[in-house]
Parts: C-alpha cells; sequence; structure tokens
C-alpha cells in the first residue's frame, strides 16, 4: 500500500519536521509512506478563494494518478482510530495509491474538496498546521498498527 501526504506549506517548525520522520521510520516497507509538499501561495491582497484555487493547481500536480483523494477539512468526517483502520483497508482494495491531503492557511479550495474521494476531519478543534501533520501520520501509523496487530494501539 501506498500512503501520501500532500501537504501545502513547505516549512514545518523543527519539533514537527522531527516527529513526522519519526512516526515515518517505523512504517514497514509494505506500507510505504510519502511526504510531498507544495508551496503555499503568497498572501499579498488576493482574496482568499484565489489563493486556494490557485494552491489546489498545484495539489493537483501532486497527487498520484488515480490515487484516493482523502481531504483533511474542518467539516469532514470525524473518525476513530479504528474506523480510519478500516476505511484504510476498505479504500486499498480498490485503490494501490491513498492521498491525504492538507490545505494551506485558508484551507482547502471547494472544487478541490468537491473532487475529494472523503472529506475527514482530524478534531473538533483548530490545529497548527505543523501539528495537523504530525496527528495525521501518528493516525496512520496507529492504522497499520492495527491491522498488524501491533502492541502500539491498545484498546
Amino acid at each position: 500500500m501506498r500512503l501520501w501526504v500532500i501537504a501545502v506549506g513547505q516549512r514545518m517548525p523543527h519539533w514537527a519536521q522531527e516527529a513526522f520522520e519519526d512516526f515515518h521510520k517505523r512504517f514497514p516497507p509494505d506500507w510505504r509512506v510519502t511526504l510531498k509538499t507544495v508551496k503555499t501561495q503568497a498572501r499579498e491582497g488576493e482574496p482568499a478563494p484565489k489563493l486556494m484555487a490557485q494552491e489546489a493547481e498545484r495539489l493537483r500536480q501532486a497527487l498520484p494518478q488515480g490515487a484516493c483523494v482523502v481531504a483533511l477539512d474542518e467539516r469532514g468526517k470525524t473518525y476513530t482510530t479504528v474506523a480510519l483502520s478500516k476505511a484504510i483497508q476498505g479504500w486499498s482494495l480498490e485503490f494501490a495509491d491513498i492521498a491525504f491531503v492538507i490545505g494551506g492557511p485558508d484551507g482547502l479550495d471547494a472544487a478541490f474538496k468537491l473532487e475529494a474521494r472523503q472529506l475527514m476531519r482530524l478534531s473538533d478543534m483548530t490545529l497548527p498546521h505543523a501539528m495537523a501533520r504530525v496527528l495525521l501520520i501518528e493516525q496512520l501509523y496507529r492504522a497499520w498498527s492495527i491491522q498488524s496487530a501491533h502492541p502500539y494501539h491498545r484498546e
């Protein structure tokens, strides 16, 4: 299975990069996780919808062809960890690649969200971008641990 984290924003605080890499290196070869970042559109007096549309174009270009796109959005579906693990298992039966997409400072373009297979919410709380990346990869690792009967996840 190939999982992708595709995110707007190329610079992350050191702590976030370190935490992301810590979980990233734990995955076994059969659960390959790739991080791709795209440039944040400069916020220089342009309206947010225009900026998000420009970022969405870069995100589309970064997506693997034919991937299951799961867009992170505050109005998306809330998953428990076990439910996310089951969803990933289901998506993997239909798709070779599953891409989790994190938008920029203003979120994701409305048209991009309509194109996604699923909208997913990480939390009821607003999270900093860096925290969302770390939380996402930790949950992906936890999903792997559930499917593999690894002791990391405990019920």
